[in-house]
């Protein structure tokens, strides 16, 4: 029953989910470019981009599961930093952290088909590693969009995991955080790497339950070591909530 079951989702897959996502997608990607130019950019850079994700999650079968909202203070902006297990994290965090924010992103995820430009428009923030002055540049359109009351999502591992397990963080968000005086929210994903491995990006689908934990955020704190202890805080936490399977440091060769 279980091989049964495995190639019909599989057909389902190939012949429902896929045509219906392209379709989702090209529509998505074209209200949120109309959106951001003649609207609000904050609402069309998000809400369609929502609707998006989760339909997504949902026409795949995919149990999502939420802990932690209720350490969020809605008219706070936060700097949100996760692990990045897989493709679905983007799915997953987009359609149930249930707050605005803009990604930080891969430059390389600019020449994705229609939602490249999307996310363009959307002022999600590209990370452009090409130069010390490129850099600076990614860092002041994050300390804009900050200050502009929108929380931020940053994966600071920086690439997806091979294993499943966290790799080491970078500075980037915390550096941020620290200068704009924002506390860092750790995220913790789980069940991504089983949906959708990084090792297997062409492959399909596999059925496996999500999870999202919102932990504490970890408040500014004056001091001169605050940027490393908000690091270390967060790596904590988000290793913390990660099932047992895949706790503990892996070096990932990508990072």
């Amino acid at each position: 029953m279980k091989y049964i079951a495995t190639f019909l989702y599989r057909l389902y897959q190939l012949f429902i989910v896929l045509p219906l996502f392209i379709v989702l997608s090209i529509i998505t990607a074209t209200v949120t470019v109309i959106g951001c130019r003649l609207g609000n950019g904050h609402f069309w850079g998000y809400y369609p981009g929502k609707i998006w994700a989760r339909i997504t999650c949902y026409l795949l079968f995919l149990p999502v599961h939420v802990e932690g909202r209720e350490n969020l203070d809605p008219k706070q902006s936060y700097v949100f930093v996760a692990n990045h297990q897989g493709a679905f994290d983007i799915f997953l965090i987009y359609g149930f952290l249930n707050r605005n924010f803009k990604w930080m992103m891969k430059k390389s995820l600019r020449k994705v088909p229609f939602l490249g430009v999307a996310c363009e428009y959307a002022h999600h923030i590209y990370v452009d590693r090409s130069g010390a002055s490129k850099i600076r540049k990614t860092y002041d359109n994050a300390r804009e969009i900050l200050r502009e009351g929108m929380s931020l999502v940053v994966f600071p591992e920086g690439a997806r995991t091979f294993t499943g397990h966290m790799g080491k963080f970078r500075r980037g968000a915390f550096m941020l955080a620290s200068e704009l005086q924002l506390p860092v929210c750790p995220l913790t994903i789980n069940g991504s790497f089983n949906v959708k491995p990084r090792t297997k990006d062409f492959f399909w689908v596999f059925w496996h339950p999500m999870s999202l934990t919102i932990h504490k955020p970890i408040p500014y704190k004056p001091n001169d070591d605050h940027e490393r202890e908000m690091m270390a805080e967060s790596y904590d936490a988000v290793m913390s909530g990660l099932t047992k399977e895949y706790q503990g440091y892996v070096e990932n060769p990508d990072q």
